[in-house]
């Protein structure tokens, strides 16, 4: 399970406001954000299992995501989902071009955000390829729109916070809500209710399994700030790490 919330130009100087947790095993090897030796460029945490990573920028104001399809009845995919992320960040291509020559059938179900700058796109290899418009959103692990939640009220939120000057420890405190939804809005795709509880909080405690990064980027005309904290087992609280650039 992860979430990401994103507010798309809803303001004229800050094209995109992004909101986001990473949930994973705790003992899948990973680094945190940083700029990349091998791509400059290229600011990210790094996924030192299979390559890739969950989520980045660039220093031109490219942005990628992804978030997991759930379907316990995916067969393993040929290829590791985060490397759409880095291929992406790397490239030159425009979100529209790179979103409809994906080669989808190589991966397990997906939800793929991109941002080159000029437009944001949502594309999954369970669903649709759409071109965004400006709104306040919430994606995790159905399709955009889906009303779970965490979807519906952290994009609320996060509309409530960003409608006005804040700080990067707002959106990061959002993150941090681990309150259980009631029952009735759930999700129902099948599996215990125990299993729906234990992953519907925007942050997830688990001693094997849970939230380990909540990262904020704030992309401006000019400039980017990014911030991650990292979490270990049952929500200890990592580092924090912040960085600020100009668009070149």
């Amino acid at each position: 399970m992860c979430l990401i919330l994103f507010g798309y130009r809803t303001d004229p100087a800050t094209p995109l406001i992004v909101a986001a947790n990473r949930d994973e095993a705790h003992d899948r090897a990973s680094s945190a954000a940083e700029f990349w030796n091998d791509f400059p460029s290229v600011l990210a945490g790094r996924d030192l299992v299979a390559g890739g990573t969950w989520l980045g920028c660039t220093r031109q104001g490219r942005f990628a995501a992804i978030t997991n399809f759930s379907n316990p009845d995916d067969a393993p995919g040929k290829l590791s989902r985060g490397l759409l992320v880095q291929k992406f960040l790397t490239s030159t291509d425009t979100a529209q071009h790179y979103a409809q020559h994906l080669a989808g059938l190589d991966y397990c179900g997906f939800n793929l955000l991109l941002f080159d700058g000029n437009e944001l796109v949502c594309t999954s290899n369970r669903g649709s390829t759409d071109v965004l418009s400006p709104g306040y959103y919430g994606l995790s692990n159905a399709e955009l729109g889906a009303q779970w939640p965490k979807c519906v009220q952290g994009a609320q939120a996060l509309k409530t916070i960003t409608r006005q000057d804040f700080a990067d420890e707002e959106l990061v405190a959002l993150l941090g809500n681990s309150a259980v939804p009631p029952d009735d809005l759930l999700p129902h795709r099948g599996r215990p209710i125990e299993t729906e509880r234990r992953v519907a909080p925007c942050f997830i405690v688990g001693e094997e399994y849970g939230t380990r990064a909540s990262t904020v980027v704030v992309i401006q005309n000019d400039n980017i700030r990014f911030s991650e904290q990292t979490y270990f087992s049952a929500g200890e609280v990592g580092g924090l790490v912040e960085f600020e650039f100009a668009v070149e």
